[in-house]
């Protein structure tokens, strides 16, 4: 692989309540899961991001969620497909306006946190995520879990669909994300992730917690920004694609 993209969650942060170092984490990434008011993140949090992603020459792209602020996202929430649907397209319509105000604009779609899983196998939420991103333009790809029946029907919707891998969280043998609720699920040894993201962009694999080997062919490395050493993680892995000739470019 001569390139691939590194993604992480911004703009996070909500009035007083500070999470993560966005301008810290965009001196590693090429593109930017801005969230949109639905999980976290408040206006200003919102536009400042924006600004700051444009600046470091970052794309920018919708990191969109149920309404569950008090959760941060990672509940599901049995709510219509058509509410899904509308809550989604008003948050990418949101934050669009903030990324052209800061001279940017949104490039893609990532579904946040129980969204995200939920959509792996979720039939009804799924077509409504795909839907409401081709009801606001059918240029913007989703970027989502390989072999999930989101990226399914995104491409069936005529989509782009991304896949992508995470660098921080660990993998069950049949390639879904280890339950945050276990042990275990999120990794903070910096050489094993690295060891583990360089493997991925030069084999196409990635070691499941028991050991196995899935393969996989993500175009995009998800590097979460709310973890504990999140900068120097990110830093580490970027160093180490690079180092094994891996180049670092937005997939848009």
């Amino acid at each position: 692989m001569a390139s691939i993209d590194l993604n992480s969650d911004v703009g996070e942060s909500f009035g007083n309540w500070s999470m993560g170092d966005d301008a810290a984490i965009f001196r590693s990434v090429s593109s930017a899961n801005v969230a949109c008011g639905f999980h976290a993140g408040d206006p200003s949090t919102i536009a400042q991001t924006c600004r700051d992603a444009v600046a470091a020459g970052i794309v920018i792209g919708a990191h969109v969620g149920y309404r569950d602020l008090a959760g941060f996202g990672r509940r599901f929430l049995d709510c219509s497909p058509t509410e899904l649907a509308d809550d989604v397209l008003y948050q990418i319509g949101g934050l669009e306006a903030l990324a052209r105000a800061a001279g940017g604009k949104v490039r893609y779609v990532k579904p946040h946190g129980a969204l995200y899983n939920t959509i792996v196998n979720h039939e009804a939420h799924a077509q409504a995520v795909v839907d409401a991103v081709k009801a606001f333009g059918a240029d913007l790809p989703l970027l989502l879990l390989p072999g999930s029946l989101a990226l399914a029907k995104a491409e069936a919707a005529g989509l782009r669909g991304v896949a992508e891998a995470f660098a921080d969280r660990a993998y069950n043998p049949d390639g879904t994300l280890v339950s945050r609720r276990e042990a275990g699920a999120v990794l903070h040894d910096a050489a094993q992730v690295t060891a583990n993201m360089v493997r991925l962009a030069t084999e196409g694999t990635i070691v499941a917690r028991d050991g196995s080997l899935i393969e996989t062919s993500a175009e995009s490395i998800c590097l979460h920004g709310d973890t504990a050493g999140a900068v120097a993680m990110a830093a580490s892995v970027r160093a180490g694609l690079e180092a094994a000739g891996v180049g670092i470019k937005g997939f848009v």
